[in-house]
């Protein structure tokens, strides 16, 4: 299961990383991200960023290297090492 949701989680990010000009012009500007990430194209980065963020997650995820870094960095709260 954790393969079937791995890959259509990265099918979404390449989505929105190829087209990210049809994800602008249906949903509109981000006025953060044009005013903190360029006053032109600043959405399209932050589309295009969290694309590659997907990708990058979901690719974690389906090897089992996800778990390890949340455990890792938020273990210690938990009591967990």
């Amino acid at each position: 299961m954790k393969y079937i949701v791995g890959i259509l989680a990265i099918v979404v990010g390449i989505i929105l990383v190829v087209k990210t000009e049809w994800f602008v012009e249906n949903f509109g500007s981000n006025s953060w991200a044009e005013e903190h990430m360029g006053s032109s194209g600043g959405t399209r980065l932050l589309y295009k960023l969290i694309g590659i963020a997907f990708i990058a997650l979901s690719l974690m995820g389906m090897t089992g290297l996800l778990g390890e870094i949340i455990l890792g960095i938020f273990g210690r709260l938990f009591g967990i090492k």
